[in-house]
């Protein structure tokens, strides 16, 4: 982990490009702070390498989730929403899971250790969604927690990722789609989203400790 500023602790997923020079401070910070690219705003979490090999923009497209253990195949969406209307089209997302579901929480903020995965099974959903409004800067600015909701039998699943890119599998998409459009995010089966470029996620101390307060008001294990 290379620490930029007191703020951004970035793990690069980026590979050196002897082509492209290497900016100074100054200016590498400044690319940082960046939030902002056209219509689509950044959260804290994540930041395109200096490349800029993929520009952040607000889209879905559907996609197709291969499970390399079963070899099933089920339907997903990627979306990227711009951090204004992130948590709210999260949040709304949930919906078409019903009245209970299944949560998993997972951090990489130990740097030594693989992600560490926490979960919570049968919640109802009113109550995880309230709880995660006191948790919103976490899971919207931290870039080493993510958090996965599922239905508890049928397999449909929303995911808020490390990317805070949103993924949902499910057999049927419609209605997730229909909640993604009314939220005005549009459909671009072209979409180039931040984690299938050199990026670098951010994170915070404080963060850290604010997942195990999540954990411990989940109850997750």
């Amino acid at each position: 982990m290379q620490h930029t500023s007191d703020l951004f602790s970035a793990v690069s997923a980026t590979r050196t490009d002897p082509a492209v020079a290497t900016p100074d401070r100054a200016t590498f910070e400044a690319h940082l702070a960046r939030r902002r690219y056209g219509r689509f705003t950044l959260t804290e979490a994540v930041r395109p390498a200096w490349q800029l090999g993929v520009i952040p923009e607000a889209g879905y497209r559907q996609d197709i989730y291969a499970d390399p253990a079963s070899g099933n195949r089920l339907p997903a969406l990627v979306a990227a929403v711009s951090s204004e209307r992130l948590f709210e089209t999260f949040l709304q997302l949930l919906e078409p899971l019903g009245d209970s579901c299944d949560v998993i929480i997972e951090s990489s903020h130990d740097r030594k250790a693989p992600p560490a995965e926490l979960s919570r099974d049968g919640i109802e959903r009113i109550l995880l969604e309230s709880l995660l409004w006191d948790f919103e800067d976490l899971l919207l600015n931290d870039g080493c927690s993510g958090i996965a909701v599922m239905h508890p039998d049928w397999p449909l699943e929303v995911q808020l990722d490390e990317h805070k890119l949103l993924v949902i599998y499910a057999s049927n998409l419609r209605p997730f789609e229909q909640i993604l459009v009314r939220q005005g995010v549009p459909r671009n089966d072209g979409l180039r989203v931040i984690s299938q470029g050199d990026h670098m996620h951010t994170s915070h101390g404080r963060y850290s400790r604010r997942f195990a307060e999540l954990a411990g008001r989940l109850h997750a294990e």
